[in-house]
């Protein structure tokens, strides 16, 4: 394996997954500075206490996330949990990348684009394709006989129970999709002329919407739903300079 610079790994995260085109909620790209050199990448969904200590015993040289540290609006003080998990990257030297919105935009290796493919939806490849703010929903089609069914397979597939929110029976074709919290993008997936809206949450205005609307809507959990991008990122980032990857995926019931 190899070993490559900090600058190295940023630059090869940044050109792939263009963070400069996003409004985010955060900051995207190197969240914490460890150690100039990189061999050993770990990827997983949230940097979580848990995730670091396990990159710890892994050896790692840089952890990418989904969800990263740093939020809009958070309070700044470095304290409890923050504390804990600055700690331990800084005690380590360990680099911290999170890409947030970029890395569920990426129209190969992002959280929507492989659940797509996970659950065998056939994503139009035009403008068709896309929807809501920032064109981060995903919209195509998958051959299936009703809601229940689909429910069913994603439940199957992502390994945890889901909410459906439709008659079991009900016809659908058009799917649409666009992982963890994304509730407010469901009107969006309903004037884009989807059956079907698949995401991580459900909130309680949700579920009017879909009976009143005659559109399904699958919460599959938020975890759940985006625990394939970081690792599909990681794993191209590692090929392409050839350094060490590993994914951890810490449960979460959420």
């Amino acid at each position: 394996m190899s070993i490559v610079s900090r600058a190295t790994l940023t630059a090869s995260l940044d050109e792939l997954l263009q963070p400069a085109l996003f409004k985010d909620y955060g900051p995207n790209g190197l969240q914490v500075e460890g150690c100039e050199t990189v061999g050993k990448l770990v990827s997983g969904v949230t940097a979580s206490r848990a995730l670091i200590d396990a990159a710890i015993e892994q050896g790692a040289d840089a952890i990418l996330v989904h969800h990263g540290l740093f939020w809009r609006g958070q309070d700044g003080r470095v304290t409890g949990w923050m504390k804990q998990r600055l700690s331990r990257l800084l005690a380590h030297d360990i680099n911290l990348f999170a890409y947030h919105l970029p890395l569920d935009a990426h129209p190969q290796l992002g959280n929507n684009a492989q659940l797509a493919l996970r659950l065998g939806v056939d994503v139009y490849p035009d403008a068709r394709g896309r929807f809501g703010e920032q064109a981060l929903g995903f919209l195509g089609e998958r051959v299936v006989s009703s809601a229940g069914q689909l429910a069913d397979h994603v439940s199957k597939q992502l390994g945890r129970p889901v909410t459906l929110v439709a008659e079991p029976d009900r016809t659908v074709r058009r799917v649409a999709l666009c992982t963890g919290g994304a509730q407010s993008y469901f009107e969006s997936a309903i004037a884009a002329g989807a059956d079907v809206f698949i995401t991580g949450e459900i909130s309680e205005p949700q579920a009017h919407y879909a009976r009143e609307c005659g559109v399904a809507y699958i919460a599959c959990g938020h975890h759940a739903s985006e625990r394939y991008g970081a690792p599909a990122v990681g794993a191209h980032v590692a090929a392409q300079l050839g350094l060490a990857h590993v994914f951890i995926d810490i449960d979460n019931p959420a």
